[in-house]
């Protein structure tokens, strides 16, 4: 490494450093996640850059592949707290888990692929036709926005059919269906094996009026007794973010060095590009002045509807943004 650049990461890591504590003990702490860039790519920064030790904390990290999976196995208290996408939007909204940080705008991961040689040329072409996607996820939500933009509508002009998203993405390659909601990168998988596919439409055309979050989420009890574990996440988080804004070739090329081995360092690049990040300064001004809350609220009054979730609790109830601006002031 230059020394140019090590001497930047410590910079960014003493930043990240709570000043004037030193930890006697590391603090453990079970975080489930995705391993997908929108995700965990922070995360990974923060353990490359050493932050989470400078942060006394010692982590466990569990990896999940769906956020599904991950909510169930926070709720029955096999994990304190949790990264991951869409989803975060709709158990919080049914008063599983409290969201405390958001990684990043989903900004074009979300993505629909059609086959034209099968008739779609068009979002109007698929009314009567099969969709495959995984209900639920950042994808599904994207869909749902994507269709009655273009006055089909969800329930009635088209059959989605819920499928993990390898067996969505498969069924589309074989020509099953007709028609793919999917999320990078399994867009790659596409490209490569049908070279005829076309994608119409990817979430970036409708930012921000339907803006998709990831980030993280605590247990309820967890948030309630540890917010001390959660402010020094916010802290190892915040150098890591800053770093990979500011550098994201160095960040990148790192990620994909050591803990995204079997990626190519182009598809790392172009996932990184489908996501929208932001400096810590700037997330902060979007916490305070509500736009994160609006965000979150977007997503959940899909999740309301389309899962009849009764009595869904608000944004403003389940996100704390104080815990985050009490660490990066606005």
């Amino acid at each position: 490494m230059q020394r140019r650049t090590f001497l930047e990461l410590a910079a960014l890591a003493a930043a990240a450093a709570v000043p004037g504590i030193t930890f006697a003990q590391s603090t453990k702490v079970k975080v489930g996640y995705l391993h997908t860039l929108a995700v965990d790519g922070q995360m990974w920064l923060a353990d490359h850059m050493g932050l989470w030790q400078k942060n006394g904390l010692e982590p466990e990290f569990i990896q999940f592949q769906t956020g599904l999976e991950l909510f169930q196995a926070m709720s029955g208290g096999s994990i304190d707290v949790l990264s991951t996408g869409a989803v975060m939007s709709n158990f919080p909204a049914r008063g599983q888990g409290k969201v405390f940080l958001i990684n990043d705008v989903e900004f074009a991961t979300a993505q629909l692929w059609v086959h034209p040689d099968m008739g779609i040329e068009s979002i109007a072409d698929l009314k009567g036709k099969k969709i495959s996607t995984t209900a639920g996820t950042t994808a599904h939500v994207f869909l749902d926005k994507a269709l009655r933009a273009n006055g089909v509508d969800p329930a009635k002009d088209v059959q989605i059919v819920n499928q993990r998203m390898q067996d969505a993405v498969t069924a589309f390659i074989s020509k099953a269906v007709p028609a793919v909601a999917l999320w990078v990168p399994f867009n790659i998988s596409v490209r490569s094996r049908v070279p005829g596919a076309k994608m119409l439409v990817d979430a970036s055309a409708y930012y921000p009026d339907a803006a998709i979050v990831g980030g993280w989420a605590a247990r309820n009890d967890y948030f309630d007794n540890h917010k001390d574990v959660l402010t020094r996440i916010i802290r190892a988080w915040q150098g890591a973010n800053d770093y990979m804004v500011a550098k994201p070739d160095e960040a990148l090329q790192t990620l994909q060095t050591k803990y995204y081995k079997t990626v190519p360092l182009a598809d790392l690049k172009e996932q990184f590009g489908a996501q929208k990040v932001f400096t810590s300064a700037e997330w902060s001004k979007l916490y305070a002045d509500g736009t994160v809350t609006k965000w979150l609220q977007q997503v959940t009054d899909f999740f309301t509807e389309f899962a009849k979730i009764p009595n869904a609790v608000p944004a403003s109830k389940y996100f704390d943004p104080k815990l985050y601006l009490d660490v990066v002031p606005a």
